[in-house]
């Protein structure tokens, strides 16, 4: 599946519900990236009990729980891409850009977007 296919898929699941803001395309962000927060937030909940409840061991089970929530967090960049009028295609490219300009300048390291 490409990443076009993908998007498409997924937006056709996209259900909204935020009558208190005025901005239609703004309900849907706010909505899509609260989303994203919390499914963000339940993946790193699970790397913290392999640490606290695993050992830190690493079971089929756990990396098959870790899949799952990371296709969750991937729904939400979709429809983040697809409100902001982009392809998941555009914004992996441009990522790749991204970091092989800051790989080449060595600013890998560091904070801010401006590095």
């Amino acid at each position: 599946m490409t990443f076009q296919e993908y998007q498409e898929k997924a937006h056709s699941t996209a259900i909204y519900k935020a009558e208190v803001i005025d901005s239609k395309i703004l309900k849907q962000m706010l909505y899509a990236t609260l989303g994203l927060a919390g499914e963000a937030g339940e993946f790193t909940n699970k790397v913290k009990k392999i640490i606290r409840d695993n050992n830190g061991n690493i079971t089929l089970e756990i990396v098959v729980q870790l899949h799952k929530e990371l296709g969750d967090i991937l729904w939400y960049v979709s429809e983040l891409a697809h409100l902001t009028g982009a392809s998941l295609h555009y914004i992996a490219e441009s990522n790749i850009v991204k970091l092989e300009q800051r790989r080449n300048e060595g600013k890998l390291k560091g904070e801010g977007d401006l590095r």
